[in-house]
């Protein structure tokens, strides 16, 4: 299975992703796309397997990936203040991939409705949502 995961600004929930995922689940292939390069370096520090940076490349992987995986507001145009610009959020809204949203409630984007648990809870909780991708048994 691949997975992509995309961040920005600091890349620290990319980061926390990366390891989680390597951790559980080793063989999965990891490709990390950051909006900057700070957040595609911690990423790739994290463990993942590939790593680029940019709109392109959230919209080249996009295509090429069972499952990707980030903050919710990878699908919402001009959130991240402003690292997200239209055609990554398009990329990711129209790719087939499953996505998996982590609900971030910064940068204007509010997330009714969830309540107010830890990034690292919300970590686990995502990476336990691909195990179930993973084996749906």
């Amino acid at each position: 299975m691949k997975v992509l995961i995309i961040d920005g600004q600091g890349g620290g929930l990319g980061r926390q992703l990366v390891t989680a995922i390597k951790e559980r689940y080793p063989q999965t292939e990891v490709l990390a796309v950051g909006t900057n390069s700070l957040a595609t370096g911690a990423m790739l520090r994290a463990g993942a397997d590939q790593a680029a940076t940019g709109e392109n490349s959230v919209v080249v992987a996009s295509g090429r990936v069972d499952v990707i995986m980030g903050p919710v507001g990878i699908v919402i145009a001009d959130s991240m203040l402003g690292e997200i610009t239209p055609g990554m959020a398009l990329a990711v809204g129209q790719s087939r991939a499953k996505r998996i949203l982590i609900p971030v409630n910064l940068c204007d984007n509010i997330v009714a409705g969830v309540s107010d648990t830890s990034m690292s809870r919300n970590v686990q909780n995502a990476v336990d949502a691909l195990g179930t991708l993973m084996d749906p048994s």
